[in-house]
């Protein structure tokens, strides 16, 4: 028991880190990469904290159009160049990992980032994020259901 939860507080601390490098590259002196290097750097050295950072500020780095279009498109009353850099760093961070990390169960990664919008931003974010990423879960469970044949019949879910 102590073991897994010496590992979500690693995996806790390497979205954390993640973060904190996003967030600070948003005032252009250097960097999310450089910035997450130097913080582990300065940091006790756990290794599946940085393992994660680093896979979490990759894919924002390389999918970062991608995400924002992702933003704008399900959030379209919170532009993205409107939002404030926490807000942003969070909402970017979060579908980084949702989108691009698969390593990660999505309804585990809802959970943390929306604990962190709440920590880090307040009540508003972590429903705007709660939303975001429970929309965007949404749309992949679905779309298989989008390939099915036309004359097949929908199942109904139950309860209903």
């Amino acid at each position: 028991m102590a073991a897994r939860s010496d590992r979500i507080r690693s995996l806790r601390a390497g979205r954390r880190l993640a973060l904190a490098a996003v967030f600070e590259a948003e005032f252009g002196q250097r960097t999310a990469r450089s910035i997450l290097e130097r913080h582990l750097a300065e940091s006790e050295g756990d290794l599946e904290a940085a393992e994660l950072a680093r896979r979490l500020v990759a894919a924002v780095v390389e999918h970062r159009d991608t995400i924002d279009a992702t933003i704008e498109r399900l959030a379209p009353q919170y532009p993205v160049v409107q939002l404030a850099r926490m807000d942003r760093a969070l909402l970017r961070c979060a579908l980084g990992e949702v989108l691009h990390s698969p390593a990660t169960p999505a309804r585990v990664a809802i959970a943390e980032w929306v604990e962190l919008a709440r920590i880090y931003s307040g009540d508003s974010m972590r429903r705007l994020v709660n939303g975001v990423l429970g929309r965007i879960t949404g749309e992949a469970t679905a779309a298989p259901e989008t390939e099915r044949h036309p004359s097949t019949p929908r199942r109904k879910r139950r309860g209903s």
